[in-house]
């Protein structure tokens, strides 16, 4: 399992993209996509909401458990993947690509972000 190289990341297993014009997209990542198994239902964030920085934000249902969904970074929701809410499994299928979540414009990104290599040994252990 390869996690981007771009892509900064949670300790509750979400990424974040790079900021274009101070927006970022948020997903979950492969590993967690994994450890849920088959997604069949996800509640997100609202455009407008405010996130606030490793607040839960949102639920991930599948079918072995209900994960609460956290946000990265404190900021307000731009856009949500309205494709993700219609067919949940690309959170499975998609993580890094189409099975965003939500784009967010970023007030404040805690420090404890980790790179790539920082989550692939987080993750292993």
């Amino acid at each position: 399992m390869s996690n981007p190289k771009e892509l900064r990341y949670s300790k509750e297993h979400e990424w974040l993209s790079p900021a274009e014009d101070g927006v970022s997209a948020v997903g979950i990542t492969e590993h967690a996509a994994n450890a849920l198994g088959d997604v069949v239902f996800v509640q997100l964030p609202e455009v407008g909401d405010s996130v606030s920085a490793g607040e839960t934000c949102g639920e991930l249902e599948s079918t072995k458990s209900v994960s609460d969904l956290y946000s990265p970074v404190t900021g307000e929701v731009t856009e949500v993947n309205e494709d993700v809410v219609n067919d949940p499994s690309l959170v499975n299928s998609a993580p890094f690509e189409g099975g965003w979540l939500f784009r967010v414009r970023v007030a404040e990104e805690p420090a404890d972000l980790l790179s790539a290599d920082e989550y692939t040994a987080f993750s292993a252990g």
